[in-house]
Parts: structure tokens; sequence; C-alpha cells
């Protein structure tokens, strides 16, 4: 069922769109959600393909709403089938229900039985007769007018996002695509049409996003190997970093990305690579060179189901682990998460400006949830502060690289500034930055590296925090979506909760994370993996209390808002004879 508002009608729709390849199920998917866009809503695609990755069935998934939509519903409302080829590989990610309507053409064959075995109502249009009798007509056009009435969306909010996305092929095929969707909206059965008052809003992909926040964050170098699902950040980059003055170069390998990135950084300029979790295991010796020559540098790592291979074209939060513990010695660093598309924009930004000021590696996870989807949203908001690099002005004593100073920020000299040389390397060394394996000089560089990143002030931004109550959902990345609207649904149905989704990851906020928690009688920590790894990493920080629960799942399924709700009920069932304040 559709998420109600408070007047009782659907506040939320979600439609799915499946078909064999060559159907047109994604570009479908993405014109509904323009016609989303013109008609003043929020809204999200997500998109799955079979396991070619290249070619085959498709499926895109829309969610529109009045306010930010950052996550699929429990349920899908519309089904809209071009053909049932192979449309048994996307049933465990289109669930239905009795309340969902089944969009189909008797032409295309019998509906299957587990389709018809959910309860939802086969609505039958001759989809493909109607594209036929016009010229150049596509059945996927007639079924998207068809599915746009069924969702109460404007026609002419359809026409207009059909016309500019075809019409960059030609005004003859924008045309055919117009008359299609019209004759499929005259033909389905609609609901009222329904359309707000919206201002510009921004259609975005997360790759795109976190693109953008590099490019705010001052990153004009960027060296990458590409990788499913983080290859599209860095085609929409390449273009748009040479009209700032910056480039892409492609590297051989992640191992030469990374350090072609450390050498770009060394010169004085800000540098960021984009990669997924096979390319982030090979990248780990360099970075470990980065953290101890304390040369800035930004890793955007786009997560995908593994370990190896895995699933390339499927999401899951498992690269957490690595990410915190990849490298070798004590080697302490930045681990940021974005919390949904838009706030990829901020956390990358913000990554980039931590790295450059503390000067230090930042990983940024975000993954194939987040990056492949697509959001109607509000232009994303800057980071604030400039956080600019703390750069040497040489006197006449002798400089000192990686003087002990009071925050542990030395300040950096650039190559062939008069009096700046120093040894950059990967072996331990002294305040000037020559070799050494004596122990003091071994505690004080460990203890400067460290210290730099547990005494800075991060400000509010170490997480988002949404309601209040005494069960806590802590969560991060791209689960954050279904665990605040989990929170919203048990605060509405009497049993308040507050969601905390953890933007910065480590260094651990100990203190602001303990008053997030003040009053909580129930912690239970969301994630997509098996291993319950951010509720492992926060025991082992001693930020928990011991009873708290993992709620841990794996991929490729996201994490939905009601399993999220019976996980909390199931877990409050468990505890022995809770009294009635404690009582979900």
């Amino acid at each position: 069922m559709p998420q109600e508002s408070l007047s009782g009608q659907p506040s939320r729709l979600s439609i799915a769109i499946t078909g064999s390849g060559g159907s047109g199920a994604v570009t479908t998917g993405s014109i509904l959600l323009a016609a989303v866009a013109r008609a003043g809503f929020h809204g999200l695609m997500t998109r799955s393909a079979g396991p070619q990755i290249r070619g085959g069935e498709s499926a895109a998934m829309v969610r529109f709403g009045p306010g930010p939509v950052n996550g699929m519903d429990d349920r899908f409302d519309i089904l809209v089938a071009l053909d049932w080829l192979n449309i048994s590989r996307f049933f465990d990610e289109i669930p239905l229900g009795p309340a969902s309507r089944v969009l189909s053409d008797p032409a295309g064959g019998a509906v299957p039985a587990e389709i018809l075995a959910s309860g939802a109502q086969v609505i039958e249009l001759p989809l493909k007769a109607m594209a036929d009798a016009v010229a150049g007509g596509r059945l996927n056009m007639a079924a998207l007018g068809a599915a746009g009435a069924m969702a109460g969306l404007p026609l002419a909010a359809l026409e207009a996002a059909a016309t500019v996305t075809l019409g960059r092929k030609s005004a003859d095929i924008a045309a055919a695509a117009v008359a299609c969707l019209q004759a499929g909206y005259a033909a389905a059965p609609a609901r009222p049409v329904t359309a707000i008052a919206g201002t510009e809003r921004w259609n975005m992909s997360g790759n795109e996003a976190s693109g953008l926040g590099a490019l705010r964050g001052g990153v004009r170098f960027v060296a990458a190997y590409p990788i499913t699902p983080a290859t599209e950040m860095l085609e929409w980059l390449a273009p748009r970093l040479e009209k700032v003055g910056g480039g892409l170069l492609q590297a051989e390998d992640e191992l030469a990305s990374v350090n072609m990135i450390i050498g770009g950084s060394f010169g004085g300029v800000p540098s960021l690579t984009a990669t997924s979790g096979p390319g982030l295991s090979l990248m780990m010796e360099g970075l470990g060179l980065a953290v101890t020559s304390e040369t800035p540098i930004v890793v955007a790592n786009v997560m995908r189901g593994g370990p190896s291979t895995g699933i390339p074209t499927k999401s899951e939060q498992s690269d957490l682990n690595i990410a915190l513990y990849g490298f070798h010695g004590d080697a302490p660093h930045l681990v940021l998460a974005a919390t949904d598309i838009r706030d990829c924009t901020f956390t990358t930004q913000w990554a980039v400006r931590l790295a450059e000021h503390l000067q230090t590696v930042a990983i940024v996870l975000s993954d194939q949830a987040l990056g492949q989807s697509r959001t109607i949203c509000d232009p994303p908001a800057p980071f604030p502060d400039e956080l600019p690099r703390v750069t040497a002005e040489i006197g006449d004593a002798p400089y000192r690289r990686y003087a002990l100073t009071e925050s542990g920020v030395s300040p950096m000299a650039l190559p062939g500034q008069p009096g700046g040389f120093y040894v950059a390397d990967g072996l331990e060394h002294n305040p000037r930055g020559t070799p050494s394996s004596m122990a003091k000089d071994h505690a004080a560089q460990l203890d400067k590296r460290r210290r730099k990143l547990l005494d800075f002030n991060y400000g509010p931004w170490w997480a988002e925090i949404s309601g209040a109550g005494p069960l806590a959902l802590v969560t991060w990345g791209s689960a954050t979506g279904a665990v605040v609207e989990a929170a919203e649904r048990l605060t509405a149905a009497g049993h308040p909760a507050r969601a905390i989704a953890l933007r910065l990851i480590a260094p651990l906020r100990h203190a602001d994370l303990a008053q997030a928690l003040a009053g909580a009688e129930r912690v239970l920590v969301v994630e997509q993996n098996q291993g319950g790894q951010l509720f492992h990493y926060l025991h082992g920080e001693q930020a928990l209390p011991a009873d708290a629960h993992s709620i841990a799942r794996p991929g490729p399924l996201p994490l939905r808002p009601g399993d999220i709700v019976a996980a909390a009920l199931a877990t409050a069932s468990d505890r022995p004879a809770p009294s009635a304040a404690q009582e979900l």
C-alpha cells in the first residue's frame, strides 16, 4: 500500500517498469522521473539489470511524493510489464500485494503465476496496438502514458518530459512518443490528477552528486581505473574538470591511480580517485604511504556486493571493514559515508576539505544504490567552511615538515619552494623528514598523526539525527532512507523512535554519539551487510550499550522500512518483562 498522508490520500506512490533488452524499460523510468519533477514532486529512481551487466532484461523502479524520497517502499503500487521475458529475475526485487495493480498487454503473453499469486489486480490494455497505430510508435511510450494516468500525473508533465528526453534524438521520435503517451493515458483507469507547486529541483545520480562535491571541495586532478558502479562518476567529472582547469587521467590500474593522486596532491593540487571494493583492496599500500607522508587524498568508494567480483550491479554496505581496518600498521584516517543521493555532494565536499586541512586520507563510502540511482531533490547544500591546506612559510630556521605542532597539523611546503625541501616517503621519520627507526621518533609521529584527527572539531555534521524516543536506530549510508522512514512509522504507531545516521564514521565521535543516544532504552544498529560491520565497530569502540541489537541484512535486496519495523518489534518481544515505557 502507498504511504498514507494525513488527508487519507496516498502521499507516495511506487511504480516498477520491467522489460527485456531493447524494450526501453530504463528510458521509460527516466522519463517518468522527469515527469514527476515537472509535476512538482520529489522522486527516486533505482534500476536493476540481469546478470549480463550489458544488455538483457532490466527494471526501473520509481517512487515519488511531495517530500524527499530516499528509499523504496515495502510494496509497489503499479507494475508496468513491457513484456514478461525473464521477469522471474525481478520477482524478489518488485514485491506486490493485493493493493497493487499490474499493467500488461495480452499480446505479450500470459501473466506469470507468481504475479497472480500476489493478489494484484491485472489491467490489460492493447499497448502494442496503440503503438502500431502511430508512425514510429513504441509500446513503452503507450505504457508510460497509461502508468502516468494510473498514478495521477498530469499528461502535460509526461508530454514535456518525453519531448525533452527524446527530442535529443529527433523531433519525429519525440512527436511519435507524445502520440503514444496520449493514447495510453486516455485508455487507462485514471486516478485524480495531482500536481503541486514546486520550486526548482535537481535531477541527479549519486555518482554525479559525488563528482559535484569533489569539484566544490577543490579537486582538480583525478586519476582512476574504471570499475562498476563508480565509472559514471569519472565520466561525469572528465569534461567538467577541464572546464575548471583540472584534468582526469585513466590509469592502467588501481595501484597506479592511487600513486598518481598522491603525486598530484604532493604537488599542491587537491586530488581524488573513485573505485569500488576490488579496487580499494589494491590501493591499500598506497593509502598507507599517503597517511605516513601526510599527503591529503580522497578515495570515493562506491560499494557493490562482494567479496571478489561479487555482484557488480547490485548494492551492499560490505566494504566498511576494509575502509576502517584495511591498512597495515597504525594508520589513522577518515572514513565518511553519504546518507542519501543529495548528501553525496555535501559529504564528498566535506571529505575533500577535511583531507586537505588535516593532511590525511579520506575514504568516502557510497554504494550502487546511491551511485547509480537518480533523485529529484532540492539543490544540495554546500559545505560552509573552507578548511584550507596549511602551507609552509619558510624562515631562517631549517624547515621541519613533520614538526610536532599543537594541533598535529604541520605546514606543508610545495615542491620547488625555496627552503622547503623535505623527504616524503613511506619510512618513519623525524620532524625534519629524515628516515628514522628510533623509538621516540616513531612514537611521536604515530601520536601526531592520530591526535590531529581526534582533536579536530568536526562540528554538527558528524551525523544526521531525526526524531526522538526511547528506541534509537543507528545506521549509515544508503540504509538511512529506510531507517528514517521506519522510525517515522514506529513513531506514528505510538512507538517513538529516533534515527541516527553516521556521516563521519572514523574517527568516531564518542561524546557526540553518547549524547545522541542519551535516554535510549533500546538501541538497534541497522545496515546492509551480513556481518554487522558497523555494529561490531561501535561495540569495539565501546560506544554501544551491552544489550544493543544488530539488524544486518546482506544485499542485493534493499532494506525496506517494513522489514526494519518488524525487526524492531521482534527485538522488543525478546526482552524479558519490559515495562510499559520500554515496550514497542
